[in-house]
């Protein structure tokens, strides 16, 4: 921690900031410090922690003092972090919060996730060294310390050894992707069995299967998962990750809504995106607030809510009067139908069904008779004969 600096929090001529996150905390090695809530903030120069409630209770550390950084996985109560492993004071340091540190690194937790999104950023950073063509006060003060040589090959040291640990990292993960390919290629006669056991089920029930069908079939078989889910690990916990998690949801969902005539209840949505997902299961509330997000951002789905507390998700381009038209042209065929045999007919959840004889109801175009039978729904006879 005598690392840091006291600053105003603003950034310098030349100076851009990358990425922030809220609810940060930052510790002095194993040691808690007063510093338990603030804002992080990494600029193209300087790492910048600000208190939440005091804003003027702001430090920095330029990036130039960053030796190398490492990621801690959040564990039973315990929140995610990133430790950075920093130089030694120059001599000339601005004054900050502490004179003296047993520590050479510093922790921050990540209290409201977001951690991947920051440790990929400032391993960026740190790669590019952009301090150094736009050099501030504190970064040529580091170069031009009596112990710049000492420092230097400290750096290096620290960067092979992140090198190596990342080429050990990475010849595993090929190693155990070989060995899942292995087990896959064993399973592939297994997986033709049952591939083709299941088109003889479909071809026995509903006919011959023909080729649109098929290439149909493979495509679900491929679409059953999501590969990189949106996460709050990724992304943190504010308004940039329901817009990302909303840019993810007009991808996989705009197929199954033209295949469903362009709506869908929120609660079929939920259950066919959790079943994509996966293990990183999505709370009611995130996809409600992601779904919110949906028209103000121009994407080709958005939320509606009707009348009776009904939410859904429709295509923008789903026309609600060629609707309420098929569904009078259905009941009038009938005579009368109720909900459920309006479902049935059209193939659609019987609380779409409902709503939407009950939207042709409010549109004028059809009349219900709601007795202890249950509701049903005419032609509206005042409508059409005088």
């Amino acid at each position: 921690m005598d690392r840091f600096s006291w600053t105003t929090g603003l950034l310098d001529m030349g100076e851009t900031l990358v990425v922030q996150q809220r609810g940060v905390r930052l510790s002095d090695g194993e040691e808690k410090v007063k510093f338990d809530s603030g804002v992080l903030l990494l600029s193209t120069h300087r790492l910048i922690w600000r208190d939440q409630k005091n804003h003027e209770c702001c430090i920095a550390v330029p990036l130039s003092q960053i030796v190398f950084i490492e990621e801690q996985a959040a564990g039973i109560g315990k929140s995610a972090k990133i430790v950075v492993h920093l130089h030694p004071a120059p001599s000339n340091k601005e004054p900050g919060p502490f004179q003296s540190s047993k520590y050479s690194y510093v922790k921050f937790s990540f209290k409201e996730h977001g951690q991947i999104e920051f440790y990929r950023r400032l391993s960026e950073e740190i790669t590019q060294r952009r301090w150094e063509s736009l050099p501030t006060g504190q970064a040529m003060q580091v170069n031009k310390d009596s112990q710049a040589g000492r420092i230097r090959a400290v750096g290096i040291v620290g960067i092979e050894r992140k090198l190596e640990e990342k080429r050990k990292e990475t010849d595993k993960n090929i190693s155990e992707a070989f060995e899942d390919l292995s087990k896959l290629m064993e399973k592939a006669k297994e997986m033709v069995e049952l591939s083709k056991s299941i088109a003889n089920k479909i071809k026995e029930k509903q006919g011959d299967i023909t080729e649109d069908e098929t290439i149909r079939f493979k495509s679900y078989l491929l679409s059953m998962g999501i590969a990189n889910p949106v996460t709050r690990e990724t992304y943190g916990s504010g308004t940039q990750y329901h817009m990302q998690l909303a840019k993810q949801l007009a991808g996989i969902l705009q197929t199954p809504l033209e295949e469903r005539g362009g709506i869908m209840s929120l609660t079929e949505v939920y259950c066919l995106v959790n079943r994509a997902r996966g293990l990183e299961l999505l709370s009611p509330e995130d996809l409600v607030n992601a779904c919110k997000m949906l028209e103000s951002l121009k994407l080709p789905l958005r939320l509606r809510i009707f009348d009776s507390g009904v939410m859904v998700i429709e295509l923008q381009s789903h026309n609600e009067e060629e609707m309420v038209a098929a569904a009078l042209e259905t009941v009038s065929e009938k005579g009368s139908l109720t909900a459920d045999e309006f479902a049935k007919l059209v193939g659609m959840s019987v609380l779409l069904a409902k709503e939407r004889l009950l939207l042709a109801e409010k549109m004028g175009h059809l009349c219900r008779d709601d007795s202890v039978e249950g509701l049903r729904f005419y032609p509206n006879l005042f409508l059409t004969q005088s």
